[in-house]
């Protein structure tokens, strides 16, 4: 592979898709006669945005060193003609997009594609079309699903997530291109402005759907994910998760322990490790996790925590290895790629990079530390512990929830409001004062504790309440007392039978209810505790559940519940925890 090449920028070449709208998009390529395989961006946030260039891998960097690549505004953004609406157009239009670079006279006829988030997004539904053309896809901190995972977690509403990226990226970010199709004020943007600048408004307004800021055309998909609660064909349309046996090509996964899209970025990898359409794409998948949220794939501090300089995503070259993964897959270096371990994870705790054979980890040994108190859980000066052996008594924690004084968020994987919404790690004992938070805790560790895998939490719960919410959050509490969160999730009540369809609640009744936390990576030093804490809310990040069974979305009044925590012989709540051992 010859090279580094000058470089020559076409900017604002039109491209076609196939129902005549017209996008728009960048071409950096090697200013030198001859094809070059091709790297194309499919992107909502602006091909002309200061970061676009840099971001993922560096155009120039890249153009090189023998790529022709292409940023394109997807359809309804910036520059592009045609009405936007989040993925029901990405499989089509990235299909078109691709056949149409590989046409180009510069281009080898091979493609790959790059870029994080909603621009994974683009790739993965572009590989359910199997354009003929494309050979790979390096997409990260991502989903799988954008029922589960993305718009929902759990049953409960993503709302902080919703409806900032709602408000914000897609919506005021994207107004001049908007008003070509809308009547629209000065005044409706000046609104919309101050309430993305105070975005505590918009996430209190009840009842949810009534929200007005939206409305009149800005963002009906808002809505519709509101309405669409359950998995039904509106989700599986534009599902990954039911397309990961067609599709045919290898793909870079990356993602972070504080991303909000972790779940389904692992789900990508090791479901097309499994059952991907051919051998070269089973083979061929990769996944890179770093202590990283969702907007700071660039920073080795997550939150309030410094990981170490090597721990971020420039010091680690993940651009790099993007660059290496597609020398192979399309220029056809021999390089080693395929010998390479395929997993590489970032270890918290030790704080280093490790490479694994496979993912999750089968030397991980499932664990149960099981809660048990004397029924005075509440707070993290209450007696509740977590223990190896079983309970042998029948003792219950019960508390409180209140709609009206949800726990708020503190820290974790969240998007995309830096203001109220600060993800990755913060110091949880300011959640952890409040007596509707149940804390449960270890006696400190003997020696270094490796927990990495996927991690769950099977609560035995009761309510006063037709539905409502629990929630649970792993954390490593230092000797100093800092409460380190790792993970956590949130169940509602009505969908706790997965793929069944909701039901509501005997108030009373003892339920079984399992938390699925997703997937860490952290060890737990010689002298830390591990630490679960239980509640009902976890707001904005969550909405509210109001405790009254009626449909999500509509309701504005509540009733309070009361929630009793069950942990004897016949209900031992757990957490299961994959125990790496060490040597």
């Amino acid at each position: 592979m010859p090279g580094p090449y000058n470089v020559k920028f076409d900017s604002n070449v039109p491209v076609m898709l196939r129902d005549g709208t017209i996008t728009y998009a960048d071409v950096c390529r090697p200013a030198a006669n001859g094809k070059f395989p091709s790297l194309l961006m499919r992107t909502p946030y602006s091909k002309d945005g200061p970061s676009t260039r840099t971001s993922t891998i560096d155009i120039l960097r890249a153009a090189s060193r023998g790529y022709s690549v292409v940023v394109q505004d997807i359809r309804g953004r910036y520059t592009s003609d045609g009405e936007f609406y989040p993925f029901v157009n990405e499989a089509l239009d990235g299909y078109d997009s691709v056949e149409w670079v590989a046409s180009q006279p510069w281009s080898s006829g091979k493609v790959g594609m790059f870029g994080s988030s909603y621009l994974g997004a683009t790739q993965w539904l572009a590989a359910t079309a199997r354009p003929p053309a494309l050979r790979g896809i390096a997409a990260g901190i991502t989903a799988s699903d954008y029922h589960e995972g993305w718009a929902w977690q759990g049953g409960a509403f993503e709302l902080g997530f919703n409806l900032s990226w709602s408000v914000g990226s897609l919506t005021t970010a994207n107004w001049k291109n908007l008003s070509k199709q809308l009547f629209l004020s000065d005044y409706q943007l000046s609104t919309l402005v101050s309430s993305q600048d105070d975005m505590s408004t918009p996430f209190n307004h009840l009842p949810l759907k009534t929200y007005e800021g939206l409305q009149n055309g800005l963002a009906p998909y808002y809505y519709d994910w509101l309405e669409h609660p359950e998995y039904d064909d509106y989700w599986r349309s534009i599902s990954i998760e039911e397309s990961h046996p067609e599709i045919e090509v290898p793909a870079y996964n990356y993602g972070g322990w504080y991303d909000i899209f972790l779940s389904g970025t692992v789900a990508n990898f090791t479901r097309m490790h499994e059952v991907g359409a051919t051998k070269e794409a089973r083979d061929g998948q990769r996944l890179v996790l770093g202590p990283w949220a969702h907007g700071g794939l660039d920073q080795y501090v997550t939150g309030e925590y410094n990981f170490g300089t090597k721990a971020s995503f420039l010091a680690e070259d993940v651009p790099g290895q993007i660059l290496r993964f597609y020398d192979y897959w399309l220029h056809e270096e021999e390089n080693g790629l395929l010998e390479d371990k395929p997993v590489r994870i970032f270890v918290m705790g030790d704080n280093v990079w490790r490479d694994e054979d496979e993912w999750p980890l089968t030397r991980a040994v499932s664990t149960d530390y099981y809660l048990r108190s004397e029924g005075k859980a509440n707070t993290v000066n209450g007696d509740g512990s977590l223990a190896l052996d079983p309970p042998n008594s029948g003792k219950v924690d019960v508390y409180l929830y209140n709609p009206a004084d949800p726990v708020p968020t503190h820290g974790g994987a969240l998007c995309c409001e830096p203001a109220s919404l600060i993800a990755g790690v913060r110091d949880q004992r300011v959640v952890e004062s409040r007596p509707d938070v149940l804390v449960y805790t270890s006696e400190p560790m003997g020696i270094d504790t490796e927990v990495t895998g996927p991690v769950t939490v099977t609560l035995y719960a009761s309510t006063s309440a037709l539905d409502t919410d629990f929630t649970a959050k792993l954390v490593d509490v230092e000797p100093s007392g800092y409460a380190r969160n790792l993970c956590d999730s949130i169940i509602r009540a009505r969908y706790r039978t997965t793929g069944s369809l909701p039901s509501l609640l005997a108030p009373g009744e003892i339920y079984e209810l399992v938390i699925d936390l997703g997937p860490t990576s952290n060890v737990f030093k010689e002298g830390h505790q591990i630490r679960l804490e239980v509640s009902s809310s976890n707001f904005p990040r969550f909405d509210r559940n109001m405790n009254t069974g009626d449909s999500i979305g509509t309701d504005a009044t509540f009733v309070s519940a009361l929630q009793t925590v069950y942990h004897s012989p016949q209900h031992p709540s757990r957490i299961t925890l994959p125990v790496v051992p060490r040597d």
